[in-house]
């Protein structure tokens, strides 16, 4: 989801209909970089987030199942299926923002399931 400071609400990553997604935070190795990418599981696997992630970013676990955070340009939003789910991508997450911070190792995939 992006958060739209016009209309003050949340609206849907992507185009056509709200569908599930697969969301996974990859690692670059070679430049130490991070990106947080998810695609709809339909046919087609639109990519509806596709965001660095920078040192200093905001991330915010807004509930247990609702996760957000802002870039230089937008507010992303991901609810989840499940709280396991959510505690996941929050630990992928966490675990790459302190990285890039230099508070940290090197992360693995984090592969979350969520709307």
């Amino acid at each position: 989801m992006m958060y739209d400071d016009g209309s003050k609400r949340w609206l849907p990553a992507g185009s056509g209909a709200q569908a599930i997604s697969r969301v996974h935070i990859f690692q670059n190795p070679s430049n130490n970089s991070f990106r947080v990418v998810g695609r709809k599981q339909q046919a087609d696997q639109q990519v509806v987030i596709n965001c660095p992630l920078v040192r200093g970013i905001k991330y915010n676990q807004a509930t247990p199942t609702f996760h957000q955070w802002r870039d230089a340009r937008q507010v992303w939003g991901l609810n989840f299926g499940s709280k396991e789910d959510a505690a996941q991508f929050a630990s992928g997450m966490t675990h790459a923002l302190d990285v890039l911070s230099g508070d940290a190792g090197e992360i693995k995939c984090a592969i979350n399931q969520c709307e």
